[in-house]
């Protein structure tokens, strides 16, 4: 069963050893991700699914990445310090794979034995105080928008056949150029986007992310869309509420955390 869905940036500035003084301009967010993480150890999760834009990804096909344990770090950033290991959720996965092979969807397994910051970011946070939970860390693929709603309604399916308590949490960042000092500089489609993510998230409207332009998803340049979609699909037809904990953009990427309420 679902007991639990998120959605969380993944910017690894939220880390402390990287982050360093710029931390103090991600307030909201570091507390809202605070909030996010009482509200999942309340919910005592079995397994936490996390959705990336940073794993692995295949044109044709979507992916999941087992291997026997996995590492956390931010050595890539500076941070030599800061680690993490965490274990697969085997049983899931297999049940994962079967169920997509027998409904002919195109899927795949990767191995890697280190996170990307995408997964492993939003699970530094979330997994302080729960050190059994076993992890699924999924990627989207290159098929169209739709494809990936359909891969989500199908994860659904398996996880309310699952006798575990499964956390979904999509992990993302929304435009990279609300200001002029943005990594990509300014651009009015950011501001847009971000607002019509938004809107849509609070009531998990899926027509409102497939009706998106394709001028102004390449103008936002995000890279929280298909794990969106994706979420989306695992929620269809579920009676959810959605809290928007925090939404800011210091430095012109915005950061967006939500919880759904099941």
């Amino acid at each position: 069963m679902i007991c639990f869905a998120a959605i969380t940036p993944h910017t690894p500035l939220l880390i402390p050893g990287v982050g360093k003084e710029n931390i103090a301009k991600l307030e909201s967010t570091t507390a809202a991700l605070a909030h996010l993480e009482g509200e999942l150890y309340a919910s005592h999760p079995d397994v936490i699914v996390v959705i990336s834009s940073h794993a692995i990804q295949h044109k044709e096909a979507f992916s999941l990445n087992l291997h026997d344990e996995y590492m956390i770090d931010f050595k890539d950033f500076g941070d030599l310090a800061t680690s993490r290991i965490l274990e697969p959720d085997i049983e899931l996965v297999s049940e994962i794979e079967a169920y997509m092979h027998d409904r002919s969807v195109p899927f795949t397994l990767d191995s890697s034995a280190t996170l990307d910051y995408g997964t492993g970011v939003p699970l530094y946070f979330l997994t302080k105080n729960l050190s059994d939970v076993k992890i699924v860390p999924l990627s989207f693929s290159g098929l169209p928008a739709k494809e990936h709603v359909r891969f989500g309604t199908e994860l659904k399916d398996v996880f309310e056949r699952s006798s575990k308590r499964i956390a979904v949490v999509a992990s993302g960042d929304l435009s990279h150029c609300l200001s002029s000092d943005a990594p990509l500089g300014y651009k009015p489609e950011g501001e847009e986007y971000d607002q019509k993510v938004v809107e849509a998230v609070k009531s998990i409207a899926t027509s409102g992310l497939l009706s998106m332009s394709t001028e102004l998803l390449e103008g936002a340049s995000a890279c929280i869309q298909e794990q969106l979609l994706i979420l989306f699909g695992i929620l269809e037809r579920k009676k959810v509420r959605v809290e928007i904990l925090s939404y800011e953009h210091p430095f012109g990427v915005g950061y967006l955390v939500a919880q759904v309420h099941l």
